[in-house]
Order: structure tokens, then sequence, then C-alpha cells
């Protein structure tokens, strides 16, 4: 065998999630979007969705422009007949769901907790808690219906690990969910279902950035209490989840996997 042989690349890559299909719920931005491109980068069929279609339609375009295969769905976390809708939507598409990665999520006004309106509170709770665990009931359904065995993540946060007195009711749910993930896990492991959940740290997103707008100095004070001393970007993220949803994650199951830079270790 020559140089230029060893050289040559394969003309068959497989990619880590090849042959799969993917739903991603907030994958209209931030980690959501960043981890459609990556998911349909390696390989899998992928369906975002997320409230605002302007958004989802130009990331699934981009997807296709680069050769991927994509498709959208709209939906409202909070409604349960609007997830169920969007998951059939997956199996309508591309006949099978495999794995999941539940991204979506409300964020809340920084502040101390009494300073959040009842009506806040019920938002924040309906999507970041009651939304995973709709999404979860009717990905199951779907992975059970078609593919046999599946895979789903869960996006938590590194603020559900400790006191978060500047978002107490995010943090909330946060925690709760990595309750929820856990007790999924158990419950549907003998499925073949392997349930995990990522906690990142400061990440680069829309929702961070506009934080850190409403409070200057925010992500600096962030990575000041972070060993790496640098905020993720959302595609740092999305390879966590990937990995977990992939086969090379398949004795990982019920675990919150922290993706911080070192943050909760300090």
């Amino acid at each position: 065998m020559n140089d230029n042989t060893r050289l040559k690349p394969s003309t068959n890559p497989a990619g880590l999630l090849s042959g799969k299909v993917a739903f991603i719920t907030g994958a209209g931005r931030g980690i959501g979007a960043a981890a459609a491109r990556l998911f349909a980068r390696e390989g899998a069929k992928v369906v975002l969705a997320a409230r605002t279609e302007t958004e989802l339609k130009a990331v699934t375009e981009e997807i296709r422009a680069a050769g991927g295969t994509a498709d959208y769905a709209v939906l409202d976390l909070s409604d349960a007949a609007s997830v169920r809708a969007a998951v059939d939507r997956a199996v309508e598409l591309y006949g099978r769901l495999d794995i999941a990665f539940n991204n979506g999520a409300a964020g809340q006004r920084p502040g101390p907790m009494d300073n959040l309106s009842e009506a806040d509170f019920d938002h924040v709770t309906a999507v970041n808690l009651k939304g995973p665990w709709l999404a979860m009931n009717a990905e199951i359904a779907a992975i059970r219906a078609t593919a046999k065995r599946g895979a789903i993540v869960n996006t938590s946060s590194v603020g559900s690990l400790m006191a978060n007195p500047e978002l107490p009711v995010y943090a909330a749910t946060k925690r709760a969910l990595n309750g929820l993930t856990a007790s999924a896990a158990v419950t549907y492991g003998p499925e073949n279902i392997r349930i995990n959940a990522i906690a990142p740290g400061t990440t680069l997103t829309e929702m961070l950035q506009e934080w850190d707008t409403r409070s200057p100095g925010t992500i600096d004070h962030l990575n000041a209490q972070t060993p790496l001393g640098r905020a993720a970007s959302p595609d740092e993220i999305a390879q966590a989840a990937a990995w977990l949803l992939s086969d090379r994650a398949s004795y990982v199951t019920g675990t919150v996997l922290r993706v911080d830079g070192g943050m909760w270790a300090s």
C-alpha cells in the first residue's frame, strides 16, 4: 500500500447517528439548532420542532442545502396534542423514531423568587417540566411502535445542581427534570429505551445573550467561575447529546452528564 492509498478517505463513512430518525425540540435556535445540524451531519434524518416556524424553516433549509435530510413541525411544548402531533409527524415522514433530544425550554427573568409573577411561574413550569414529560410520553410510544429500542436525552442545566438565586424557578424545573429523567430511565430500561440528561454550563445561546444584555457582565462573571475560563458554543453541548443518543453510549442510562467546563467541580 502506497502513501496515497493510506491517506485516501473512506468512501463509505459511518456517522455517529447513521440510519437513525431523530426528533429535536427547541430546534429553531441555540443548542437545538446546533444539534439538528450536527445530527444531520452524523447521518440522522432529523425532524426539528419549536414554536417559531420561521426559525425552523431556516435551519431546515440550511441542513438540506448541506446535503442532510430534515423537516420540521411547529409545536407548543405546553400542549399535549401539539407535542403528540409533532412526534407523529416524524413517524409519518420517516416511518420510525429512534432518538429524541428534548431541548426546548423557557427562561425566566433573572431575580429573586418573590419577584417572579405567578403567570411566569406557570409558563416556565409548563414548558420546562410538563413539556419534557409530554414529549417523553409521545416519544416512548413512537419508539415502542416502530424502532422497538431507542434513546432520549433531556436538556437540564448545571444550575439545577446548586443553589441558583438568580434563576430559582428555572433551576427548580431543571432539577425536577433530572428526577423525571432518572425515573424514566428505570421504568423504560427493560424496553431498551435509554434516557439521560445533559447539564450544560455557560453556553452562548440567544437566551444567555439576552440575560447578559439585561444584566451586563453576566457572561464574564460566569466565565470567572468556570475552570476552562470560557463559555461553550452550542455545538459543544450538542456533541455531548449526540454521543448519549448514539450506540456508543449503549450502556449509559439514568445519568445527568455535566457539560460545564468544570463549573460544578470548582
